[in-house]
């Protein structure tokens, strides 16, 4: 069992660059991670994951070309960098990890906060 905490969150300006890192309490590299994100309002959205093999998918066509989502199973930590940043990026970004073989993301960080003023 892994404990999830993400940082790297804050304000931002549209245009600009976030670097958001996830970081577990044990090994990692047999858990898928993604990232998820839930905007004041609304309800929680998948925005990225990557697979322990390291394949990469994102969830939404606005953040393909923006975002990337990486994993260091040396250091336990999964990242993503977000640039060109919205106003609609706004949200709590929250990690989570799903342990291979348990089908559903059960490990779940407490959140980082973004914030991109126009």
């Amino acid at each position: 069992q892994v404990q999830l905490r993400e940082s790297g969150g804050g304000l931002a300006q549209a245009g600009g660059s976030l670097l958001l890192s996830c970081k577990a309490s044990g090994r990692i590299s047999g858990y898928s991670m993604a990232w998820f994100r839930q905007a004041p309002g609304k309800e929680r959205e998948s925005v990225a994951t990557i697979s322990f093999g390291g394949a990469v998918a994102y969830s939404r066509d606005d953040v393909k070309d923006r975002f990337t989502i990486s994993r260091d199973n040396v250091k336990n930590t999964v990242y993503l960098q977000m640039n060109n940043l919205k106003p609609d990026d706004t949200a709590v970004y929250i990690c989570a990890g799903q342990r291979l073989g348990d089908g559903k993301y059960g490990y779940w960080g407490q959140g980082t906060s973004v914030t991109v003023s126009s």
